[in-house]
């Protein structure tokens, strides 16, 4: 969760950590991809062309400065996830590679929250109930 910017409030997932800085950015930071806009409810009665409309998702890809993140105690599931694939240095070079990543990322939400992945009980995962979640503060 951020604390400052154009993206506090929102949640996000870390997907690689720098805790001594790189040379463009001196600084301990992080890349992290997050969701910008939640998906919002359905209902049945709602037409096809609405339902689509309301579930979609905008992500974010962007480096974070340590100082500006509040860690939680959720953590997404590795079997179900697999963070390291969403986003490259290499593609945060460039703004073309910028969005290939928010549009997998995005694709990859999507389909997890039209499906939600269930524990042995039966409900959906906390984890990404916990991302799909607007936060409220």
């Amino acid at each position: 969760m951020f604390t400052q910017g154009r993206q506090a409030g929102k949640k996000a997932v870390v997907v690689k950590v720098f805790d001594e800085g790189t040379k463009a950015r001196p600084y301990g930071h992080a890349l992290v991809v997050g969701v910008e806009k939640t998906p919002l409810p359905v209902t049945k009665r709602m037409s096809q062309k609405k339902t689509e409309k309301r579930q979609r998702v905008k992500p974010f890809v962007q480096y974070v400065n340590y100082n500006h993140i509040i860690p939680t105690r959720y953590t997404l599931p590795s079997e179900t996830f697999d963070c390291k694939s969403w986003v490259s240095e290499t593609q945060m070079e460039t703004p073309e590679g910028r969005t290939a990543a928010k549009i997998a990322f995005k694709t990859m939400l999507k389909d997890k929250f039209k499906n939600m992945p269930t524990d042995k009980s039966g409900k959906p995962l906390k984890d990404l109930v916990f991302l799909k979640t607007k936060l409220r503060f």
